[in-house]
């Protein structure tokens, strides 16, 4: 009886305080279709380094370009940027059988932009098969319905009478051979050239522990030495597209549902790293991150030292990020570089560049916007497209000036106006986004939209559901262009995990983000988009956490965040219904929306508390609601998150849901879901 009691008290406590929402039929204003969408930043792998600032350590060692979204297998293929003659040129390639390697200037490099070889010597009185093997990006994935596709180039740096097979293949760290492939070369071959094999795995490996590996018979290579250049290894890519895209991490980007695509990065756009964590090579304006170094034959293609401390080889280039965001039915929005440098206030050489010396850069961001818009007739980096095989152009309706321009707010008026006037003049369809804080300085011209970002607590992000209520609607519009829940500890956001950092995102930091965009929703007449930042991780090298989506050399892991992403982004309807509000700082957020032309009406509840929450729906100002209708829900217990070891751990359930034009629903702990109904 006492407990027929309890369960009778509970039913009638959480009626008394069930939450009525009556929804408007008539909608407030249009969805942008711009709303969802996604923020690169290659951050996240390659060789470590570290450098302590302020008491906070990061290791710069993760990969979201190379060995992540760009396919390419090999780490480290064309030494790029490294030290000849170094232990650390050599990184991820290994001696076979004694193999004598040694990275090289090369008195004769396979082209300018790539000056460094590596040379390969096979020791006098050698036997059996030497050579070299090559890591890849913490493993290679060996799939036996895949076909690889392999290539090199080589010369023998004085001619000699050698004649045998050169082999390239996969292997198991054990030694297995799974594939291979070979071609005669000889020794009197002094000049590059270009070898091209396939590779057709016999059976799959169990696991990431395979190499790539080139060899040729000890014995008769014996005193040889052979030049290498440009190694490449990619698997079949994402729509076949050559030197592409890592299919299974562009499928997860796609599957998040984004409208759009918000490139070449953060930082890549500010020389610098933020929230004290700092590099110690790169940070020159002659480091920055340029479109006409990423476009055009890998040979032409130096790479850099990445803003965040490691070689970026640039194969994932101007025209591969075009490619993708045609393939995956998404809109860029463009950054150009805009003259700062700094670093927190801390001053690397100049904080930015002075007015006067602004006029090249300037040019530059119209040549890298005319690569993608400008008609081939009229402009040379059009043409360039063109002879790329892209004569027509690009989509291209936003473009942002600069990054986290808050950090040099002073220089950025006149940076902002030098800019924005040239570029306004030539590209007048095209908006561009300011990226100082909100009115704060004053610019000129006015900004058309500006980029805010957000770094919080997930008990921030709920009770900051109203962030942008209070906003003048004068015409500006507002790009949320980096926001996550990254720590439990509002007094030490960018701390270890010891002190609260999340390592993956978890239930409760994706509900508390899912109450944020309940308000991005109610506030979309002037917040036309949001990106949860940053996007990719390794997991094997990671510098910064959490991240929408992990993935080893052979998975993918979609974090609780990543769900909530997608349920958002895809229920997303283009009018916004007005409704009851929610309470201010409180845990239970809603958002209506509806697509006009079907009335599927989308009501999506984010509860970031620890009890589950009633709300009853009122839409009886509809002529006709379905009887029935489906939820989506996304919960599990409060630091619940997906990892490597256990991926699905938290994702999102589908069942049927009684409705009407009156119901109630029992909104769960730490959740995320959305009821989709029909209206008319």
């Amino acid at each position: 009886m006492k407990l027929l009691t309890n369960v009778l008290l509970a039913f009638f406590v959480s009626q008394c305080l069930a939450v009525t929402v009556t929804v408007n039929k008539t909608p407030s204003h249009s969805v942008p279709s711009t709303l969802y969408g996604q923020m690169f930043e290659d951050i996240n792998t390659s060789a470590p380094t570290a450098v302590r600032v302020n008491l906070l350590l990061f290791m710069t060692t993760t990969q979201s370009g190379d060995g992540g979204l760009y396919a390419e297998l090999l780490q480290n293929r064309a030494f790029q940027q490294v030290a000849p003659n170094t232990a650390a040129a050599l990184a991820a390639w290994h001696p076979v059988n004694n193999a004598k390697l040694a990275v090289i200037a090369d008195t004769s490099p396979v082209s300018n932009a790539l000056p460094n070889s590596l040379q390969f010597s096979v020791p006098s009185g050698s036997t059996g098969r030497v050579g070299f093997t090559n890591e890849g990006f913490w493993g290679i994935k060996v799939d036996s319905s895949w076909t690889y596709k392999a290539s090199l180039y080589f010369r023998f740096p004085t001619s000699s009478s050698f004649s045998g097979a050169l082999t390239v293949g996969l292997q198991t760290n054990a030694g297995k051979v799974l594939a291979q492939n070979s071609t005669q070369i000889h020794g009197t071959t002094t000049k590059w050239t270009q070898v091209n094999l396939e590779l057709h795995p016999t059976a799959s490996a169990p696991d990431v522990s395979n190499s790539f590996f080139v060899s040729i018979d000890g014995a008769a290579g014996a005193g040889q030495t052979i030049n290498f250049a440009l190694f490449s290894l990619f698997p079949p890519t994402f729509k076949n597209r050559p030197n592409g895209l890592r299919i299974d991490v562009a499928e997860a980007l796609t599957e998040m549902g984004p409208s759009f695509f918000r490139f070449p990065g953060g930082n890549n756009l500010r020389k610098a790293h933020k929230h004290g964590v700092v590099k110690q090579e790169g940070q020159t304006t002659a480091t920055r991150w340029q479109w006409n170094a990423t476009v055009g034959s890998l040979l032409d293609r130096p790479g850099r030292v990445g803003d965040w401390g490691y070689v970026n080889t640039d194969g994932l280039g101007l025209l591969e990020y075009l490619q993708f965001f045609e393939d995956a039915g998404m809109e860029p929005i463009m950054a150009v570089w805009a003259g700062e440098y700094s670093l927190l206030g801390y001053s690397l050489g100049k904080t930015s560049l002075t007015e006067n010396q602004l006029a090249p850069y300037i040019q530059q961001a119209k040549d890298q916007i005319n690569f993608v818009v400008g008609d081939p007739a009229k402009s040379a980096p059009a043409a360039l497209r063109a002879s790329l095989g892209h004569r027509e152009p690009f989509a291209l309706r936003f473009v942002e000036v600069g990054n986290e321009d808050f950090f040099a707010s002073g220089s950025y008026t006149y940076r902002w106006h030098d800019f924005v006037t040239e570029l306004q003049a030539e590209f007048p369809k095209i908006r561009f986004i300011a990226t100082t804080n909100a009115w704060n300085p004053i610019l000129s011209p006015v900004p058309q939209s500006y980029d805010v970002h957000v770094y919080q607590t997930p008990t921030w992000f709920y009770q900051n559901a109203f962030y942008y209520d209070g906003f003048q609607r004068n015409g500006t519009t507002y790009f949320e262009g980096e926001y996550a829940a990254i720590s439990t500890n509002p007094n030490n956001l960018f701390g270890s995990i010891a002190d609260g950092r999340l390592a993956f995102p978890t239930s409760a930091s994706a509900a508390g983000e899912a109450a944020f965009m309940t308000g991005l929703e109610r506030n979309s007449d002037i917040v036309f988009a949001a990106a949860y930042a940053p996007l990719l991780q390794h997991v094997n090298s990671t510098q910064w956490t959490p991240d929408l989506v992990s993935y080893t050399a052979g998975s993918v892991i979609r974090s609780t965040s990543f769900y909530a992403q997608k349920l958002f982004a895809t229920n997303k309807g283009d009018q916004y219904l007005p409704s009851t509000l929610p309470t201010k700082g409180g845990s239970l957020h809603w958002s209506i929306t509806r697509t006009s032309n079907s009335g599927k009406t989308f009501i999506k509840v984010a509860n970031a508390g620890n009890a589950a929450q009633s709300l009853t729906f009122e839409l009886s100002q509809f002529g006709s609601v379905s009887s029935s209708g489906t939820v989506q829900v996304l919960t599990g217990p409060e630091t619940a998150s997906n990892t490597p070891e256990a991926p699905n751990t938290v994702v999102p359930k589908t069942s049927t849901i009684r409705t009407g034009k009156s119901f109630t629903y029992n909104a769960p702990a730490f959740s995320v879901s959305v009821i989709t109904v029909t209206t008319h």
